[in-house]
């Protein structure tokens, strides 16, 4: 008898309570819906589980699987280009983690009502990768929807577009819903192309949907895709219906959203990674000022000095801005001063006071140029007084601490020490 059972045996002679032991409830698996084999004729596969039904779809793709500009199997040199580098930077992925992209389709944006119908998950294979798409049977089915998933399973690390602010917080939501019958739902590490998105194309894409990324900057433009926002529409008419051929579309573009988070996550790489003169001065001074937010120095000081070098200076104004401060940092002044007086004219009006202040402290302080510091000084002043973007108690502020430093340094002019 092992050494378990005698303590057993010994708490139920000298009457010692039970140990609780908590289980889940039982779970009451709803019917199959009446259409499920008009849709496994579109081409559907019906997986059971101790949850329910959910119907699925698999595509295989080979490396040299053309999506756009480029090959799938370029995934694996981004992450090569990466685990060679010695940044850290948010965006990086490495080789030991398990990789899957994301991406949903559902039944609204918001609100209690709204469920997942459609979960897409793309990941690598040994030759290749692998889609897998789970579809919402009916309502009833919703647990097992989630439970297929396998997202209770170990930690990923999950690719998606503007996932970390709908996809998965929804996700989130629906499984709370099913959690006293669901395994514990894992976290998982969240890289959300849309934020490096945002980082590397601001100010130079009107739109940051990523239809537009596709054709824009990944060489990628959908044939016969319906629009999102007839996904809801067309998955209640199945329902309704039983008939699954229109359904079949919103899969498509499913399938495309997750192929192009590759390419997505290839090209962005390849910004990241090597100067591509190809891109906007803008585009190029983004990516040295998030290398800058990073602490990268040299990274942003390389990507800053390439903008200054190769455009002319109605283009890079904001590179010189960002230059400058780094140029300052490293003891740079002259250097610094040069920059600075180069982005001056090509800033909006905040920056063109920050850049005025910046050249006073520099002339008073580093150069004892007081003159030039005084007419630094009375640029802000004028611009601050203009601005409207200011109220009154702020501009007021404002206008008092300028004055400050012109009273000094008209003081140091009339009164220069020694």
């Amino acid at each position: 008898m092992s050494y378990e059972n005698k303590i057993m045996q010994l708490k139920k002679m000298l009457g010692g309570k039970k140990e609780k032991v908590e289980q889940k409830p039982i779970f009451k698996k709803p019917a199959h819906p009446s259409y499920l084999c008009e849709w496994m004729k579109c081409g559907l596969t019906p997986v059971e589980n101790d949850f329910g039904i959910v119907l699925k779809r698999e595509v295989n793709y080979p490396l040299d699987y053309k999506h756009g500009l480029y090959h799938l199997g370029a995934f694996y040199d981004a992450i090569e280009k990466w685990e060679k580098s010695n940044v850290n930077h948010p965006f990086a992925i490495s080789f030991d983690e398990e990789l899957l992209f994301f991406d949903t389709e559902t039944t609204g944006l918001r609100g209690v009502g709204t469920q997942i119908f459609l979960i897409g998950l793309l990941k690598a294979t040994d030759d290749g990768f692998r889609l897998t798409q789970y579809v919402l049977a009916d309502p009833e089915n919703e647990a097992a929807l989630l439970f297929e998933s396998k997202f209770w399973q170990k930690p990923k690390t999950i690719l998606t577009y503007n996932g970390k602010s709908f996809d998965w917080p929804q996700l989130e939501s629906r499984w709370v819903l099913h959690q006293k019958y669901l395994p514990k739902l894992r976290e998982h590490r969240q890289v959300d192309l849309l934020h490096s998105t945002k980082r590397i194309w601001n100010k130079t894409m009107d739109k940051m949907k990523l239809t537009s990324v596709e054709e824009e900057k990944l060489g990628f433009k959908r044939q016969g895709d319906i629009p999102g926002f007839l996904a809801p529409i067309i998955y209640a008419d199945a329902i309704k219906s039983g008939n699954a051929e229109t359904l079949i579309k919103v899969l498509y573009h499913n399938e495309w959203d997750l192929l192009s988070l590759i390419t997505l996550y290839i090209h962005s790489t390849e910004l990241l990674m090597d100067i591509r003169l190809e891109e906007s001065a803008t585009t190029l001074t983004n990516v040295g000022k998030w290398y800058g937010d990073l602490k990268y120095r040299e990274e942003s000081e390389y990507y800053l000095q390439t903008v200054t070098d190769q455009f002319d200076n109605s283009k890079s104004g904001l590179a010189y801005f960002y230059l400058a401060f780094e140029q300052k940092r490293k003891g740079q002044y002259r250097e610094a001063a040069t920059s600075f007086e180069n982005a001056l004219s090509n800033l909006e009006i905040r920056k063109q006071i920050k850049v005025n202040e910046q050249l006073a402290i520099i002339y008073e302080h580093q150069f004892k140029l007081f003159e030039q510091a005084i007419e630094y000084t009375l640029n802000g002043l004028k611009l601050i007084e203009n601005a409207l973007f200011y109220n009154t108690n702020q501009k007021e502020k404002l206008k008092l601490q300028w004055e400050k430093r012109l009273h000094r340094l008209e003081n140091k002019l009339v009164f220069p020490k020694g």
